[in-house]
């Protein structure tokens, strides 16, 4: 008879296959839920099935967060010093920030207002003269990535495996990144792992879990967690918006008001501390940034409402955009997007001209559409669709990026990644 394994059993298999295999094993803990569970979780392992061995820790500090946070990360790594192997990183890396229409990165730990930092400098904490990678144009993920082969040469292990905890039920990203059938190099088959690097690792254990499987995890084990979350149940926050992370990204905008009432002392340093902070708080959840419904001015279409916008933003700003712009509407003249059976029939019916392909590169049973950028459509598929309204609302969010329209790391973000990699790689062979 076969029987299927609870998410609590499937992940401690997962574990043993991990710990059986990998020389070192280390966990990315931002001290949120889903990386709080699997840090619980991989500690029991350890205690329960393999006595002497250590788990490392990676903790990337990007000083402003709630206090909650910074007392449940401590808490967690003194009640298990005995096991733990702390990479408590505060690193001036670039982080993304949607607060400001000025400035598209903020950078935590600048040396440059270290009389503005929210927080001292932690004790014993890693700072970017540690590590031989770092670059002043290195983003928050980039550190992330490379730290993971640092760590390997550094200690010398033969192999290295990052736990990190990430579920798909999170975002269709999540999904991608677990069901994706993109070539990427599993260790052992496993799809729920992905190679980074020679012999390093990434790990997603708990994938499959749902938010109501993780807290009844840490009532049913009574683990402690960060306390924030008891907060922002009484805010008045819903589960599935709960999050711990750099407080500007777009995700945390419409609730970026709520540090003001949650950790006072924190919001007054933070206001001095990143540009437009102060007005996110108050109009972050509404249509002053690109929230709920926006409408276009009276008189004006959505393409001249956009110009407008643009011509109020700094040079580099708006180019940014522009090229944005520009890139997006090639796409759709020569390439086209995928587009479901029934949003094609919804464009016919509003009468918008395009042209259907017959062949795409993309792995879907959907269809290439070719067609020029519309002022607007009032269909639920609204944001796949190639609209001035869409990028208006990209504008009002700060959403530098446009991943509101879809956009994935730039070409200059790639061709960057990889000049770091190819020095990293050459120091780590003794070559510079």
């Amino acid at each position: 008879m076969i029987t299927q394994l609870n998410v609590y059993d499937a992940t401690m298999a997962r574990f043993k296959m991990i710990f059986d295999h990998f020389e070192y094993v280390y966990v990315s803990f931002s001290g949120g839920k889903d990386s709080g569970l699997l840090l619980n979780m991989a500690i029991e392992y350890i205690r329960k099935y393999a006595p002497g061995r250590r788990l490392g820790v990676f903790h990337m500090d990007y000083e402003i967060q709630y206090r909650h946070t910074t007392e449940y990360v401590q808490r967690t790594w003194e009640q298990n010093s005995d096991i733990l192997d702390i990479y408590h990183c505060c690193i001036p890396f670039k982080v993304s920030t949607c607060t400001s229409m000025y400035q598209d990165f903020w950078r935590p730990w600048d040396p440059k207002m270290k009389d503005l930092w929210v927080r001292e400098l932690p004790r014993n904490a890693y700072t970017e003269k540690d590590f031989s990678f770092y670059t002043q144009g290195q983003r928050d993920y980039d550190f992330q990535f490379l730290f993971a082969t640092w760590l390997r040469v550094k200690k010398n292990y033969s192999n290295v495996c990052c736990l990190v905890g990430i579920r798909t039920q999170e975002s269709i990203n999540r999904w991608r990144t677990i069901h994706s059938d993109n070539n990427y190099r599993h260790w052992q088959g496993c799809k729920w792992t992905r190679e980074i690097d020679k012999q390093v690792y990434n790990a997603y254990p708990i994938y499959d879990w749902e938010t109501e499987d993780v807290w009844a995890a840490y009532g049913k084990f009574g683990w402690d967690y960060n306390r924030l979350y008891d907060l922002y149940w009484k805010s008045g926050i819903p589960l599935a918006r709960q999050r711990v992370a750099s407080p500007f990204i777009s995700e945390a905008i419409s609730y970026l008001g709520v540090y003001r009432a949650i950790d006072p002392d924190t919001w007054g340093k933070m206001i001095s501390r990143v540009n437009g902070v102060n007005f996110s708080g108050m109009y972050g959840n509404t249509t002053a940034m690109g929230w709920r419904s926006i409408n276009c001015p009276p008189g004006k279409t959505w393409k001249e409402y956009m110009y407008f916008l643009l011509d109020t933003l700094p040079d580099e700003i708006r180019n940014n955009y522009l090229s944005k712009l520009e890139v997006s509407r090639r796409f759709w003249r020569t390439k086209g997007g995928v587009l479901a059976d029934e949003t094609i029939q919804k464009l016919r019916d509003a009468g918008v001209r395009f042209t259907v392909g017959k062949d795409t590169s993309y792995k879907t049973n959907k269809k290439p559409v070719m067609m020029e950028y519309i002022d607007d459509i009032d269909i639920p598929e609204f944001r796949e669709i190639p609209s001035y309204k869409r990028m208006c609302i990209c504008i009002l969010k700060n959403d530098h990026a446009c991943k509101y329209m879809g956009f994935a790391i730039t070409k200059k973000e790639k061709e960057m990644r990889e000049r770091v990699m190819k020095k990293y790689k050459a120091l780590k062979n003794g070559r510079i």
